[in-house]
């Protein structure tokens, strides 16, 4: 039995789930999500908790098993907490201004670049004097936040020598050492 499949999943107060064939929907206080159930994959809703079966031991139901059971349980969280993404500009003259779904970045080249983002995403932009501009995105969908701040990253990634980019906060980078003088 899989591990990670097999564990129920609770239903906090103020989130209601439906089950409609094959199709989940989680409505919660921070937003509706839904998911298609493939691989004959079981969906049992008792009270408040949420219980994943699988039809057979085959290869493919039991990766399925785990699979939707985590999927399940992200939307869960994230219709009733959210989530949320902080990302820090590091470089001299690095900007980031947030106006509505729209991410205004000035990283270091010769244009503004303007990321539009969808609208299940929250983006706020804060720069203090002195200190290195965040962008915090916040979502219910744990899959898209992602996807969203991985392609911000992308724009800029720290580089190994000065640090200089986009990077998440906390995030440890593997740094080099830079050139060594010679001595003649």
């Amino acid at each position: 039995m899989s591990r990670i499949g097999k564990l129920p999943i609770k239903v906090p107060q103020g989130v209601t789930v439906n089950v409609e064939n094959n199709t989940l929907t989680v409505k919660g206080p921070k937003g509706i999500l839904t998911q298609e159930i493939k691989g004959g994959i079981e969906v049992n809703v008792e009270d408040d908790k949420i219980v994943l079966l699988r039809p057979n031991e085959g290869r493919t139901e039991r990766a399925m098993h785990g699979l939707y059971r985590s999927l399940v349980s992200n939307m869960v969280f994230g219709v009733s907490e959210g989530y949320k993404i902080e990302m820090e500009l590091v470089g001299v003259g690095y900007r980031a201004e947030a106006t509505g779904q729209l991410l205004e970045l000035s990283i270091g080249y010769s244009h503004n670049i303007y990321f539009e983002l969808p609208e299940e995403v929250k983006v706020t932009a804060k720069a203090e004097k002195r200190a290195n501009p965040f962008v915090t995105l916040e979502s219910c969908d744990k899959q898209l936040i992602g996807q969203v701040a991985a392609k911000i990253r992308s724009l800029r990634k720290p580089e190994p020598y000065k640090g200089k980019g986009i990077k998440f906060v906390g995030e440890v980078l593997r740094r080099k050492a830079g050139k060594s003088a010679s001595s003649v």
